[in-house]
């Protein structure tokens, strides 16, 4: 066994943890008019402390400003999310919630609070928080080897 084949088996059950996440997302919520992808970017825009564009958003979540974009168009065309002027970027507006929104967010979180206690049962107290620091190292591993890339490429991203 090589030294990158524990990390390659973790890498592979994360793929499988986080389709069985989307699934298990989109069945909570399917019936309050969301899916998994929904749900993350309205919880972007909920637990913000304040407006962001699409763009810092996308970026806070991983994600390709393009397809938040399309979600955010979506929930802004369904009354969820509404976009105001942003007074540092005439074309990149702030995305927020409107009070469909709040109430939709909150609706969802009060089924995710326990679907989550249901899920961490029998789960070793301190193995969720080693767990979390891992993926947080291998997040900003992944930034860094991202960063290189676009450097040697002369800065293009």
């Amino acid at each position: 066994m090589t030294d990158e084949a524990p990390l390659t088996e973790l890498i592979l059950q994360l793929f499988r943890v986080h389709g069985g996440l989307l699934a298990a997302g989109d069945s909570l919520v399917a019936d309050l008019g969301l899916t998994s992808a929904r749900w993350q970017v309205l919880g972007a825009v909920a637990m913000s402390q304040v407006p962001l564009p699409v763009a810092h958003i996308a970026r806070n979540m991983g994600l390709a400003r393009q397809s938040v974009q399309r979600i955010v168009n979506d929930l802004v065309g369904d009354g969820v999310l509404r976009l105001e002027r942003n007074p540092h970027h005439a074309r990149a507006q702030l995305v927020l919630l409107t009070d469909k929104g709040r109430k939709l967010y909150e609706a969802a979180q009060a089924r995710q609070a326990p679907w989550a206690a249901g899920l961490a049962e029998g789960l070793r107290k301190h193995d969720v928080p080693a767990a979390t620091a891992l993926l947080k190292a291998l997040e900003e591993r992944l930034g860094e080897a991202r960063g290189n890339r676009s450097g040697d490429q002369g800065g293009a991203a």
